[in-house]
């Protein structure tokens, strides 16, 4: 059985960076795209960002371009994300997604794996 397991979060003051880690236990990490989402209090998930299996095919949410950075190491299983110049409505619940799709370039919410989830708390 496939896990994702984020780590990386945690409380920053607005401004400050933090970088998410999710490491994932299948020898197929490099077949698919992965994607980081987030839900904050009250509100419903929302894309952040995705990166396609081979690094070719990168998006981002309108909120956190310019900021945030995704990037994958297939040898280790991992995709990371790079959060800089944090600010408060970035706080919330950071969770790492696995597309099921075999190569395709972003990842579909309705059929992807999910992890549990990495709190990020920026302060003001």
């Amino acid at each position: 059985q496939v896990q994702l397991m984020e780590s990386g979060g945690g409380l920053v003051q607005a401004g400050g960076s933090l970088r998410l880690s999710c490491a994932v236990s299948a020898h197929t990490f490099s077949s698919y795209a992965m994607g980081w989402f987030r839900q904050a209090p009250g509100k419903e998930r929302e894309f952040v960002a995705s990166i396609s299996a081979n690094s070719a095919s990168i998006h981002y949410a309108d909120s956190v371009k310019g900021r945030f950075t995704i990037s994958r190491d297939n040898a280790k299983n991992t995709v990371y994300l790079q959060m800089n110049s944090l600010e408060v409505e970035d706080t919330g619940v950071y969770i790492c997604a696995q597309d099921r799709r075999y190569q395709m370039p972003t990842v579909s919410p309705a059929s992807a794996l999910w992890g549990q989830g990495t709190q990020v708390t920026v302060s003001s």
